[in-house]
């Protein structure tokens, strides 16, 4: 099985359980392969655009019901809650439709809004735009950085194995390391 053959059957699943929970470079990729031509980016986007609501609201209704006995359990998330409820007093609507664009607030901002018991049914309605215009410009934006790196490296077809392992490789190392200064934070 080639690489665009495992795309084209399991990227869209991919593209929804990677942006539950951040999915930028999940999302990048699947922009990237909607201009290699082996996802359709209407599906893309309605798979970002799915998988976001449904991490942004499961996440608001634990906030909602658990967020200060799990903000107890997690006093590393103290400065993160503080930061989206700071700009929760000052910018409501803008922070609700656009946290996801903000770093490091992604999956915070959502347990916060539900912990300030923020009406369900207006966090979901500007929580869909967000989710929409997110969708499109990340979407957008793993196209011309497709479109970009065809251009650098010339055809991505003959080397896409190596490139996608390559990136798969870069995310983890990065993520193992983001994990690893967390910890070593945690024990000082």
């Amino acid at each position: 099985m080639t690489l665009a053959s495992l795309i084209s059957t399991y990227g869209y699943w991919l593209v929804f359980a990677g942006t539950l929970l951040e999915g930028e470079t999940v999302l990048l990729l699947a922009g990237a392969a909607v201009q290699q031509g082996s996802l359709d980016a209407g599906g893309v986007v309605v798979a970002a655009f799915a998988g976001a609501v449904a991490g942004d609201n499961l996440f608001f209704h634990l906030g909602r019901h658990l967020g200060r006995a799990m903000l107890a359990r997690r006093p590393a998330w103290r400065r993160g809650m503080e930061r989206a409820l700071a700009l929760l007093a000052s910018h409501q609507n803008a922070l609700i439709v656009g946290f996801r664009f903000l770093y490091g607030l992604r999956m915070m901002t959502p347990l916060a809004l539900g912990s300030a018991r923020l009406k369900p049914l207006r966090f979901a309605l500007l929580d869909a735009v967000g989710a929409a215009l997110w969708s499109v410009v990340i979407t957008s934006a793993g196209y011309g950085l497709g479109s970009a790196a065809e251009r650098f490296l010339g055809s991505l077809r003959r080397s896409e194995l190596l490139i996608f392992g390559a990136i798969v490789v870069g995310v983890m190392g990065l993520h193992i390391v983001s994990w690893l200064r967390r910890r070593s934070r945690r024990r000082r």
